[in-house]
């Protein structure tokens, strides 16, 4: 088949669309704004995770006296378990388009639980009384997570935020059981 000249010059014209450069933008069924709010809120979430496993794992090192062994052990299980969540809630950052805070300095200035005495001037009664408030601190700021991911109908963090609120209640429960 002959092509005419005509043909080949309307076809030269009707050049295809120049490729996008750079990722596609996201679009997951939520807007830009409600995921930057879940992100936002992940963020505190994540920072109080990652200083709730500090504190455990600071007391897992420290602990002494006569519940060394059950305690010694209690919190290796809680910070081992508690590591592996913080990848989850990084990567749930990442997933909804934002960077997930890694600093110290970040995570100082997002967490809602504070640094009190240091490990080697506690007994273990006070540092389980720490893990208790912490671990209900990360049970708050899961709820607040939670609550601005149900109303964006992001049912990932949801699924995540309650998930987590399950396991921090229950260390919750299980460090005030100690000292009933």
């Amino acid at each position: 088949m002959v092509s005419s000249p005509n043909r080949s010059k309307a076809m030269a014209s009707k050049k295809a669309p120049a490729p996008e450069k750079g990722a596609p933008k996201i679009d997951i069924g939520i807007g830009e704004k409600d995921r930057r709010k879940i992100a936002d809120g992940l963020s505190h979430f994540l920072a109080d995770s990652y200083t709730l496993y500090l504190k455990t794992h600071n007391f897992h090192w420290n602990v002494t006296g006569p519940m060394f062994n059950t305690l010694h052990a209690m919190f290796m299980t809680q910070y081992t378990e508690q590591w592996t969540a913080l990848d989850e809630i990084a990567e749930r950052i990442r997933a909804l388009g934002f960077n997930a805070p890694g600093s110290y300095a970040e995570f100082v200035k997002l967490s809602s639980i504070r640094e009190e005495s240091a490990a080697g001037t506690l007994g273990w009664q006070d540092m389980v009384r720490q893990l208790v408030a912490g671990n209900e601190a990360v049970c708050r700021t899961a709820r607040k997570v939670l609550k601005t991911a149900d109303a964006a109908g992001d049912d990932p963090t949801v699924d995540l935020a309650t998930q987590r609120l399950q396991v921090h209640e229950k260390y919750a429960w299980m460090l005030r059981s100690l000292l009933e």
